[in-house]
């Protein structure tokens, strides 16, 4: 999918503070916005108090970070509904509830009808604020393609936020629906993305390139098992076999880092520290739209991958580590020989005068 550039008409060079509407009321545990409060290139501290040059004003709302609360908290809500806010992102965090098979109830919600004194349903919400956003985000793995509460016989019909809006469906300012995965989603992920988006809606830079996925590929263009610090383990056959033991691969107690597009070996997970190859634990492929179903049991390994780890540890692989260990011993693990404390030049040096 190309990137995204506003038109001339579009661009609003102009001073503009941007609001973030951020909704943690989906089926979720609301771990998106608590690991957002660790990011650190560039934090939510810096994004909000104006820390990042040229960066227009952002106001982030979201209920795990506000003061306000009640009614109060809810107002901007209304007041982005009435086109009060503008331009604002609508980020979205936890899956959606088929509200159509709700029978008597309703999955999720958000504050309540002063009229009629009923939950304003989270979907209804988004059929509201949807179309008037600059921009929608969908946040962690529950937003984004359904995650944990979309699993195979959920009683709840949960689905992404593409999956509700529709996988085509763009935004006021032509932007579709962006989609930062994870369970929960990298830190530094989300304010990074936060900080393109709001430089995009003040016509200061382009949206990031998005793949088929929804994720921005500049985040997501690699696989786990590419940026991990243990996958030069995999091609010559060299494996763990029990947790904890050392720094292999860890392919054949379940990793699924080969199939997973993911950054975190790269990213790390805080300060560039973490993430979870890093700290020994297996990839569970959390940034893909088929988990948990297509993934499951996590700590085995996967049947392509014994074929594959097959073949790496008794073919290939077998030569490979021989052929290297063979290259340290004799010529790379040696100085030159005219490294030396004798009373010769050895070096092959030549006076030219």
């Amino acid at each position: 999918m190309a990137s995204v550039e506003f038109a001339p008409n579009q661009a609003k060079t102009e001073a503009i503070t941007a609001h973030v509407l951020w909704m943690t009321v989906g089926l979720s545990c609301e771990g998106d916005s608590v690991a957002m409060t660790s990011a650190t290139n560039p934090s939510l501290e810096d994004i909000i108090t104006g820390a990042i040059p040229g960066m227009p004003k952002v106001v982030v709302h979201n209920q795990v970070i506000a003061f306000d609360y009640g009614d109060d908290y809810a107002q901007a809500w209304y007041d982005a509904q009435e086109g009060k806010l503008d331009p604002f992102v609508l980020v979205i965090e936890g899956s959606l509830g088929n509200e159509k098979i709700n029978g008597d109830g309703h999955w999720t919600g958000f504050h309540y009808d002063k009229e009629t004194g009923q939950p304003i349903t989270t979907n209804e919400w988004i059929d509201r604020l949807a179309p008037k956003a600059a921009a929608v985000v969908a946040i962690g793995t529950c937003a984004t393609y359904g995650g944990i509460p979309a699993m195979k016989n959920n009683p709840t019909g949960a689905m992404g936020v593409r999956d509700y809006l529709g996988w085509n469906w763009k935004s006021k300012a032509g932007i579709p629906i962006v989609n930062i995965p994870g369970c929960p989603a990298q830190p530094d992920n989300m304010t990074e993305m936060l900080m393109y988006l709001v430089f995009a809606l003040a016509g200061m830079g382009p949206v990031p390139e998005l793949d088929e996925a929804g994720r921005p590929t500049h985040l997501f263009g690699r696989t786990a098992h590419e940026s991990c610090n243990r996958a030069a383990f995999y091609e010559s056959g060299n494996f763990a076999t029990e947790y904890g033991s050392d720094h292999r691969c860890l392919v054949k107690l379940g990793c699924k880092g080969p199939v997973v597009k993911c950054n975190v070996p790269l990213r790390g997970w805080q300060s560039g520290v973490g993430g979870c190859p890093n700290v020994g634990g297996i990839c569970m492929a959390c940034t893909m739209p088929g988990f948990p179903d297509k993934y499951m049991p996590f700590m085995e390994e996967a049947t392509n991958a014994k074929i594959s780890s097959f073949a790496a540890k008794y073919t290939y692989g077998a030569v490979l580590r021989w052929g290297r260990k063979q290259s340290i011993k004799r010529t790379y693990d040696i100085e030159p020989e005219w490294r030396h404390n004798r009373a010769e030049l050895t070096t092959g040096y030549t006076k030219t005068w």
